[in-house]
Formats: C-alpha cells, sequence, structure tokens
C-alpha cells in the first residue's frame, strides 16, 4: 500500500510530536522501552552464547546465492560474533520502522544495516562508528533511444537541478532516511514534491524507474552504481543530499556494546578484510549483475541449488523440511557432485565407501544415485534414534551427528551424560557436552565408553551449522 505524503502537513505532525517529547521528557525516561537491558548488553550476549542481529534483506546487505549466506553486513557481523565467540542468529526484518522497534524491545541486539544517521534516528538509538559515507541521489530513466543521442541532448530531458522536481512525483521507501530528505528538500526549493512513500524496496523502486513504472525514485549513490551495472538505462549522477554516514545500531542502553562494537570497528578497519568485504559487495558491479541474474540468488531466482526438485522430492521420504537437508547437503560438498574428501567420500552427501556398498551405488556422482542412498541412511540412522529420541526435532540433531561421525560414538556420548548426570536424550549441553569430552582422557577410556577416542569439535560444529544456516533458509527460501 503506497501513502501520499504532503509535506505542509507532515511538518506540522512533526513540531506537534516534538512538543510531546520534550513535555513527556522526564517520562520517557523511565519509560520500558530504554529499561530493557538483559537481552540486548554484552554481558548478556555473552552469557547465553549468541549475538542476535536484526537485518535487511537486499542484494549487498544480506541474502543468499548457491546455498551461502552472503553480504556485506552479513560478513562483518558475522565475523564480530566469531571474534566475540558468540553464535550468530540473523533476524531479517522487511520494514526500516520495525527494525528500531525490535531492537527497542529488547528482540535483538544491534541492528546490522545500512542504515543512514540522522538526528531523528539517533534520538532513538545509538548508532556505532560508521562504515562508510554515502549521498542521497535521485534516480532516473534516460531516454528511450539514449545510446543513439549527443550528451547534451540526454542532459537536457534528465534533471540536474532538484529544483526541477517541483511538481514531480518521488517515490521512496517507506520508513527510509529518503523520505525525510525529500520533505526537507520540498521545503528548500519552496515548491510542492509529490512524494509517495511505497511499500517496496529501494532496489524494487529502482527496477520501477528502469522499467517506466515509476519515473523517480531516491537511493544512496553506492546502491544506485551497483543498480546501474544492471540496468544501464537509469541515470543516478543529480545529487539531492549532502555526504551521509552509514552505520549500525544499539540501544540506548546498551554502552558496554556500543563501545565494544565502536573499538572492534575501529582495528577492523585498519585491516585489509573490512576494504576487502566492502569492495566486493559495493564496487564489484560485475559480480552484482552476476548474482541478479543467477536464479541462485534468494532475491530473483529462489534457488539454493539446481538440485532443489531431486532434495525436495527425497526429503519427502525422510520427512524433513527441504531446506534441512539443502543445509546438510551444503555443508558437505557446497552442491558439487564431483566433490571428494581425504577420507574417500564422494558426490554431493560425501558417501563413504562402505555406505556405497550397503545401498549398492554404481556411480556415487549421480546426483540422484548420490541423494537417494544418502537419504536412506539418514532414513536408517533416524529409525535407530526413534527407540530413544521421541522428538523428532530433537532426534534430527542426533542423527545429523551420526551422519558426520558414526552412531557409535553419539551412543558413547549418550552414556556418558547418563552416567554424570546429563540428559542422553538432549543434543545441545547434554549430549553434546560428553561427545567433545570423548577427546579428553578420563572420558574415553570410562567403562561405558565403547568406541574410544574421538575429537567431537567437528561434529559439534557440524550440526551448529547446518541448523544455523537452516534458519537463514527459512526466513529467505520458501
Amino acid at each position: 500500500m503506497n501513502k501520499k505524503i504532503s509535506p505542509k502537513i507532515y511538518f506540522v505532525k512533526l513540531k506537534t510530536m516534538l512538543l510531546i517529547v520534550f513535555v513527556l521528557l522526564p517520562i520517557l525516561s523511565c519509560d520500558n522501552s530504554n529499561n530493557v537491558n538483559s537481552n540486548s548488553d554484552l554481558t548478556s550476549i555473552l552469557k547465553k552464547g549468541k549475538l542476535v542481529a536484526l537485518t535487511g534483506y537486499n542484494a549487498y546487505s544480506y541474502f543468499i546465492y548457491r546455498g551461502q549466506p552472503m553480504g556485506f553486513e552479513y560478513e562483518l557481523v558475522k565475523k564480530l560474533a566469531d571474534d566475540l565467540g558468540v553464535k550468530l542468529e540473523i533476524v531479517v526484518v522487511k520494514e526500516i520502522d520495525k527494525m528500531f522497534e525490535m531492537l527497542n524491545k529488547g528482540e535483538g541486539d544491534l541492528i546490522a544495516f545500512n542504515l543512514t544517521v540522522t538526528k531523528t534516528r539517533s534520538q532513538e538509538v545509538l548508532f556505532t562508528n560508521y562504515h562508510h559515507t554515502t549521498q542521497q541521489v535521485l534516480v532516473q530513466r534516460r531516454p528511450d533511444n539514449w545510446r543513439q543521442m549527443m550528451v547534451h541532448e540526454i542532459e537536457n530531458k534528465l534533471i540536474r537541478n532538484p529544483v526541477e522536481l517541483e511538481g514531480k512525483t518521488v517515490y521512496v521507501r517507506k520508513g527510509s532516511s529518503y523520505l525525510p530528505r525529500m520533505i526537507n528538500l520540498s521545503e528548500e526549493i519552496g515548491g510542492e514534491i509529490n512524494i509517495i512513500e511505497a511499500e517496496s524496496s529501494t532496489e524494487e523502486l529502482i527496477k520501477m524507474v528502469s522499467e517506466g513504472k515509476i519515473d523517480y525514485t531516491i537511493s544512496d549513490e553506492n546502491i544506485g552504481l551497483l543498480n546501474q551495472a544492471y540496468y544501464s538505462n537509469i541515470d543516478i549522477e543529480t545529487y539531492v543530499s549532502l555526504p551521509q554516514k552509514v552505520a549500525w545500531a544499539v540501544r540506548k542502553n546498551s554502552l558496554t556494546l556500543f563501545n565494544t562494537v565502536n573499538n572492534w570497528l575501529i582495528d577492523l578497519k585498519k585491516s585489509a578484510d573490512y576494504y576487502i568485504i566492502f569492495n566486493k559487495y559495493y564496487k564489484n558491479r560485475s559480480a552484482f549483475k552476476n548474482r541478479i541474474n543467477s536464479d541462485y540468488f534468494s532475491m530473483t531466482g529462489g534457488k539454493l541449488s539446481e538440485y532443489d526438485d531431486l532434495i525436495k522430492k527425497y526429503s519427502n521420504n525422510l520427512k524433513w523440511d527441504w531446506r534441512i537437508l539443502a543445509s546438510l547437503i551444503y555443508q558437505e560438498s557446497q552442491f558439487n557432485t564431483t566433490a571428494k574428501s581425504w577420507a574417500g567420500a564422494v558426490g554431493l552427501m560425501q558417501l563413504m565407501p562402505i555406505t556405497i556398498e550397503q545401498f549398492k551405488v554404481k556411480n556415487p556422482e549421480d546426483p540422484s544415485e548420490n541423494l537417494n542412498a544418502g537419504i536412506k541412511y539418514l532414513g536408517w540412522l533416524d529409525d535407530y534414534w526413534k527407540d530413544y529420541v521421541n522428538s523428532h526435532d530433537e532426534r534430527m540433531k542426533f542423527v545429523i551427528a551420526s551422519y558426520n561421525i558414526g552412531y557409535g560414538h553419539i551412543i558413547d556420548a549418550r552414556n556418558l551424560a547418563e552416567k554424570f548426570g546429563g540428559d542422553p536424550n538432549v543434543w545441545y549441553g547434554n549430549v553434546e557436552t560428553y561427545l567433545l569430552l570423548k577427546a579428553d582422557e578420563k572420558y574415553y577410556n570410562d567403562e561405558v565408553v565403547k568406541n574410544g577416542y574421538c575429537r567431537g569439535t567437528e561434529t559439534v560444529d557440524f550440526v551448529k551449522e547446518i541448523l544455523n544456516r537452516f534458519q537463514l533458509y527459512k526466513q529467505l527460501i520458501i
């Protein structure tokens, strides 16, 4: 749904709101939103072992490409979580206003998105040190036959002075910093700009300009440059703002997290890693174009791999969500049918020689044969664990772990859990803990252990990474 905004009405409302805020400021300082600290400061994050990052879904901040979560914000916040020694949980929020609301309710620890720093937003949150700066630009369509025209002819048909926007209709993303900028610009030029606040993303609005469905929208310059690599008929050379800072945000009372992230960013920006990641997503226009054209880009193609249909077919036999199976396959082979490991595992599901023999696989590099055998083995493991673990979701962790290291070591870990007071039917914090302890002589020599030493770190990580990736797939892939 689109909503037409009158600049005059907007400023009347803004003045009223500011008056209310100043009158109620002492009361608001004691408001519940300022007291939600337990879910959002560093001590709590370290204690729960998880950083919850709110982000948006676009072609540069966060997306899935060929089964792999990617994006500038994703890679940076993943590095932050790794450096803090905690797990990363990504929560995709479609509306920018909703990100601020969720953050201040304690439903996330920080917003890891390309937010423009504004005074209004700074009243709601603490912005971290800025990542980079950008300027807002007018996105407009070049003339239909622009390739055959002289430069001056093209220029004559485009808006180069913002004053010329008077009387024009400009679409902006709802909740974005583009809305107040356009309202201010309307005041500055002394004439009305017809501003339409749209539910669509900035990328969708740029596409609509290119296709002639709308005439104008606003974008950050770096976003416009990326999209221009794909939509060659758009023009982004008219600036409508001064340079603006782009940063992440935390709650106002998350001061320890705020300082930690700022210091981390200072150090990161002294390294080559930051600039490699930035250039990867904001400078590499050809890679952007390739993503947009790909069937395996979650924003446009919506596929994880060319084997999605096969994975869906065989996952029905297992009664698993196909995206869990896809996450396992990505972990094993990155969807590479010819992948081979040092241990002799082959194909999409990295079948071991004994499994190939057991299920009479003629060609383990054939995706259908490989998937069929791998899922039969997963089904066998699932049947085995049904006698011990009733919960489908909990049992799935035991199956995945057994697929990685063999069910004998998991039996040992269950026995240890039972002997030392853990719950043998719960994976996280129980059986996984004793699997890790099987690298310790005291435990692998215990009388309840029948399969000896094992280094369980890889298996524990294997289960976590598959299930974490599944959560990401669920948010973006149907």
